[in-house]
């Protein structure tokens, strides 16, 4: 644990001050808001201005942590806030999260989205209006900085805003505009203990190495670092603004809160049909492709044939194209083969497809019965004959009966032994079809969306 006892000319009071003043915009009277906790100096400093304010804010204050388990020393750290918690009197909560790699992600953005995803765990569970988080000026600097090494747009430069409502939480930052010498000297003044991440000193994590080699020589070049990228940071937060309500004119016409019109996308010009489909899969959730794969996205989706095949893999889902639109989706789902052995539904990788009794309809319950029943993924050739039509394609009983290219191959078929009876969204073989006032059942498939 370290303690700074080091006195400091900088406004110690300007933390208290701006912890205040953004609680009091952003926070309701009576609410509960808490401080994400991770026992550095930092958010040590965070916490201890939050529960001097609190009481004249007529707000509920409570600390959450979160436990990486990156560190040897993860299980102190998590013990110090607890104990530092106690201390003030303020409600302390944690969470112990796995860090998951995912290809082309840095370990520090996988910590990053698991110590997010943890906290509005924590924040839903306990109720509270807000989370306040301790980046402070230089945080913002540095990130404006990596942002720039990336090739970020106005979004990322942007960096981080001191509101923002995200994952259903409200995310304040009320040390944005401070250096890290007045924090700094806020700890030292009130003699503060708090901990020494040794992860901060390691160069081989980009933020660290440019914090070590090149914000030294900034300073000594530009004096008014970092509070001049803060204003950068604000103007490009502008800037996306406005990008992101040209958005919104343009998505009026082609936006229908889930997929976005092929037409209206390939009229634009292409800055704004760029524009466009960024906003779009932002309203997905998903993270901004690169400028080279946006680019990509947009030729393939506007320029394909109608029903083609066409898979767009990013950020854990796919863009396919159907019926003149653009739509996110899973990515399929690999084949799967399982038995049916009675009961109303069955749990399959992507949905569930239930049995619903009908009388005179569906397949014959004496199918059914007789018979070794396997729900599978298509299999080359599958053919059906409804009513008393001659026997078809199940792909082409798909297309036309508006099912998206993506879904067909994995939608469940019955197989009655090894002979296809039903396929769901498309019929049952008039070979297996419950005759009239015969017991049947109904195949009634509920797919997993999100």
């Amino acid at each position: 644990m370290a303690a700074s006892r080091r006195s400091h000319p900088a406004d110690a009071g300007a933390v208290t001050r701006a912890v205040a003043d953004l609680v009091a915009r952003a926070v309701p009277a009576g609410e509960a808001v808490a401080v994400a906790l991770s026992g550095g100096r930092d958010s040590i400093a965070l916490l201890d201005a939050a529960t001097r304010i609190a009481a004249d804010a007529h707000v509920t204050l409570v600390a959450f942590h979160v436990h990486h388990g990156l560190s040897a020393h993860a299980g102190q750290w998590a013990r110090f806030c607890e104990s530092a918690c106690a201390a003030r009197g303020i409600a302390f909560a944690w969470r112990e999260v796995t860090v998951a790699r995912r290809p082309r992600t840095s370990l520090e953005a996988a910590a990053r989205e698991a110590r997010y995803d943890a906290l509005a765990a924590l924040a839903r569970e306990q109720h509270v209006a807000a989370v306040m988080l301790a980046h402070h000026a230089d945080d913002q600097a540095e990130t404006v900085l990596l942002q720039l090494l990336r090739g970020g747009g106005p979004r990322g430069l942007a960096a981080m805003p001191a509101i923002a409502d995200e994952r259903g939480v409200r995310w304040l930052r009320p040390l944005l505009d401070l250096p890290r010498d007045v924090l700094q000297a806020y700890v030292a003044t009130h003699g503060l203990r708090y901990v020494d991440d040794d992860s901060n000193a390691d160069p081989r994590y980009r933020r660290n190495a440019l914090r070590e080699s090149v914000v030294p020589v900034l300073r000594v070049m530009a004096p008014g670092y970092p509070r001049t990228l803060g204003r950068v940071a604000r103007l490009q937060a502008e800037s996306a603004r406005l990008l992101d309500d040209l958005a919104k004119l343009d998505a009026q016409s082609a936006f229908d809160g889930r997929s976005l019109d092929r037409v209206v996308l390939r009229a634009l010009d292409p800055p704004r049909a760029r524009n466009l489909l960024r906003w779009f899969l932002r309203q997905h959730r998903l993270v901004a492709p690169s400028a080279a794969r946006l680019e990509q996205m947009l030729h393939q989706v506007t320029q394909a044939a109608d029903d083609s095949q066409v898979a767009l893999v990013h950020d854990g889902i796919e863009l396919g194209v159907h019926r003149g639109r653009v739509f996110v989706h899973r990515v399929t789902p690999p084949a799967y083969e399982c038995a049916w052995r009675g009961g109303d539904a069955l749990e399959l990788p992507h949905g569930t497809l239930a049995f619903a009794p009908a009388l005179g309809s569906g397949i014959a319950r004496h199918h059914l019965e007789a018979s070794r029943v396997t729900i599978r993924t298509r299999l080359p050739g599958e053919r059906l004959r409804l009513g008393g039509r001659a026997r078809r394609p199940v792909s082409d009983l798909l297309r036309e009966a508006g099912v998206p290219a993506w879904e067909r191959g994995a939608l469940p078929r019955v197989y009655c032994d090894d002979v296809l009876a039903a396929v769901a969204c498309a019929g049952v073989d008039a070979a297996f079809g419950a005759k009239p006032g015969e017991v049947g059942f109904a195949l009634d498939w509920r797919p997993r969306r999100g």
